[in-house]
């Protein structure tokens, strides 16, 4: 893990597109600004752990044929 000591308004630069910058510090809490571009999804960790569990879930779902489906739509006339 890299340690960086940063003071406010002060950034750091991941890659050569996403920058994070100190805006401001209050008691225990660090407030982030995160410069990305748009295809580079930014999560807290807790809102991404539950996304990589729902993704593993959805894939672990039993899956069904399109004959099961077709019984839920209304049947055309013919």
């Amino acid at each position: 893990m890299l340690v960086l000591t940063r003071r406010l308004n002060e950034s750091i630069i991941i890659g050569d597109a996403v920058a994070v910058t100190i805006l401001g510090i209050e008691n225990d809490q660090v407030k982030l600004g995160i410069t990305a571009p748009k295809d580079v999804s930014v999560h807290r960790q807790e809102v991404y752990e539950q996304i990589k569990k729902a993704n593993v879930e959805a894939a672990q779902s039993p899956s069904r044929d399109i004959s099961s489906v077709l019984k839920y739509l209304p049947q055309r006339k013919r």
